[in-house]
């Protein structure tokens, strides 16, 4: 249930069903979107996937930004704070991605010796980590958040227990990459092979002789055609279609899989180990998000107070914004999913609360923005399309699961 701080939030079977499942679809559509809104129930996230440098650079966040994000994994969040920016509210439909927000908050405020706080949420896969929950966080955790880790998951294991097998391994992203390394193997491949790579060069050639073949496997290319696989990626069947783009999914993917292990260094993309190794490298130097670098992590305990986690829809807490009273605005994908009836309903609420200088960013799959033609353009028109700006936020985002990433700016 949602945390025992907002009463009045529904549940989250009934916010996620609605923001997901398309009323005007035929039957067949409108199951296919309840089977996805029952498997988004659960923690789906532990790691965010969207990059915040990128985001950070695009969006310009400075000491006076009042900012309002989905959470996610709520890494993101926490890595804004490192902009020093005045307030952050920090919003999501799913129970499980708030009862996480919230215990990496505990962690970091609690846990003052890095070697501790790395060993919890970065390695957090330690058995001591139960120990260090029950001891060291539990008493500092709202009911809520408490009920949810010390509750037990479909198999009988108390969620908490998650924290000392690998959280990076749990959670729907997570066995989806872990099915994804099983499948790898059948056709022996190992897929960690690419994280020895010293090298651009060295990436490219492990990813063209040994990652690449494997999109051309007739079974990979039957799995990928069927939209409930990507339900573990967070992929809606709203947004399959959109991703796809008239392609086969598994080229696609190929395309996307291509940016992440060849065009960044891997000592610079900690999505690249999570995605190859599954779980953050483990040596001093390896790459972090901003909020868990050691060097970062003193300023970020002492902003935590500027962030808020709300279980709750984006578009109703703008509702109960004041005019001009926000201007950073981070969608990550959800635009994807929404009808252009939603779409109108969120950018008049974001017009409406915007202040002057106000700055938008999301992500699509496909690579052109989803705006014009849906929104009116009485509303539209209000705001300037900074396009060389979000083609250099595209090029930047790490994580490479995003065709397009966008940014708009109150004229």
């Amino acid at each position: 249930m949602p945390p025992a701080q907002h009463p009045h939030a529904r549940p989250a079977s009934d916010l996620i069903g609605k923001a997901v499942v398309r009323p005007e679809s035929n039957r067949a559509a409108r199951l296919l979107d309840k089977a996805f809104a029952l498997a988004f129930k659960g923690l789906v996230y532990a790691q965010i996937w969207e990059d915040p440098v990128a985001d950070m650079e695009a969006l310009q966040i400075g000491p006076e930004s009042r900012i309002i994000t989905i959470s996610s994994g709520s890494c993101n969040a926490l890595s804004y704070l490192t902009a020093d920016p005045a307030a952050i509210t920090s919003v999501d439909l799913n129970t499980a991605h708030i009862a996480l927000g919230r215990l990496k908050i505990a962690a970091i405020r609690k846990l003052t010796d890095y070697a501790d706080l790395r060993r919890f949420i970065a390695e957090a896969d330690h058995p001591g980590n139960v120990a260090t929950y029950r001891d060291r966080l539990a008493p500092h955790l709202d009911e809520a958040t408490r009920r949810y880790w010390e509750g037990r998951d479909l198999v009988g294991r108390r969620r908490i227990r998650g924290f000392a097998r690998g959280i990076y391994k749990q959670g729907l992203l997570g066995h989806f990459i872990g099915a994804a390394h099983v499948l790898a193997k059948l056709y022996k491949i190992d897929p960690s092979e690419i994280l020895g790579a010293e090298t651009l060069e060295e990436q490219r050639r492990v990813f063209d002789e040994r990652l690449a073949p494997i999109f051309e496997r007739k079974l990979v290319r039957w799995l990928t055609d069927q939209p409930a696989s990507l339900f573990g990626l967070g992929i809606p069947p709203a947004q399959y279609d959109a991703l796809a783009g008239g392609n086969r999914m598994a080229d696609v993917l190929r395309a996307r899989l291509e940016k992440l292990a060849c065009h960044f260094p891997l000592n610079d993309n900690y999505f690249a180990w999570q995605a190859f190794g599954r779980g953050y490298g483990r040596e001093p130097k390896a790459p972090l998000p901003p909020y868990l670098q050691e060097a970062n992590v003193p300023s970020v305990r002492e902003r935590l107070g500027r962030l808020t986690l709300r279980h709750a829809n984006f578009t109703q807490v703008l509702k109960e914004s004041a005019e001009a009273s926000l201007d950073r605005y981070i969608l990550l994908d959800a635009q994807d999913w929404m009808s252009d009836a939603q779409l109108t309903e969120l950018w008049s609420e974001i017009t409406r609360t915007a202040r002057a200088g106000s700055r938008v960013l999301f992500r699509t799959a496909a690579e052109p923005t989803l705006l014009p033609g849906r929104v009116p353009e009485e509303i539209l028109s209000r705001w300037d399309y900074r396009e060389e700006e979000s083609r250099a936020a595209t090029r930047g985002d790490r994580s490479s699961i995003y065709g397009g990433v966008h940014l708009y700016v109150l004229r």
